[in-house]
């Protein structure tokens, strides 16, 4: 006797069978580690290559079965970063320069990020930039003109904004606002 509990259906090829599946297996293991890394966020194939690698995965086991999961539909790159655009846009607003630096970051290709950042348009980017000063124009009150400018400037820099439409959004922002604009057209 073993010592183990013999169940109905328990054989010497299904102990076998459990150990080529058990953690141990790297195969096995990549997948497990993919799915445990998939429940809580989407991520792209590049951030799970890396985590299999730094779990010691060997690099053709983890190709195989990223390769898998890519296939079956549980990797894509493309519909991540249509999502993170999009996310990212509406709840930061930030825009396409720093949506396609963070990307970038999370290892997404080149013409995925240019397809997934042109769902952006310059009229939609402008008025989310517009939203933006906005929203901190009240807390700039009581400055003088210039520092305000460079403030609400400074922050749409922050999020991404090329910084002739930052000074045009602003200044406009500020004529609405009864302040003085003469000269605030060249960069500060």
């Amino acid at each position: 006797m073993t010592g183990r509990t013999e169940w109905p259906g328990d054989s010497p090829d299904s102990s076998r069978a459990e150990k080529e599946l058990s953690p141990q297996d790297p195969a096995e293991r990549a997948r497990a580690i993919c799915l445990r890394l998939l429940t809580g966020n989407p991520r792209t194939r590049k951030q799970l290559a890396d985590a299999l690698r730094k779990r010691e995965i060997p690099d053709e086991v983890a190709e195989e079965v990223l390769s898998r999961f890519e296939d079956v539909g549980l990797i894509d790159d493309a519909a991540f970063a249509g999502a993170w655009v999009e996310s990212r846009h509406h709840g930061r607003g930030l825009a396409r320069r720093a949506l396609a630096r963070e990307l970038r970051t999370k290892g997404v290709e080149p013409t995925l990020i240019q397809e997934a950042v042109d769902q952006l348009d310059s009229e939609r980017e402008e008025a989310t930039a517009r939203e933006l000063v906005d929203r901190k124009l009240r807390a700039t009150r009581g400055l003088d003109r210039d520092r305000r400018l460079r403030r609400l400037a400074g922050m749409l820099a922050r999020k991404g904004y090329p910084e002739g439409m930052a000074l045009r959004v602003v200044r406009q922002a500020l004529e609405a606002e009864g302040e003085d604009t003469d000269g605030l057209d060249e960069p500060f």
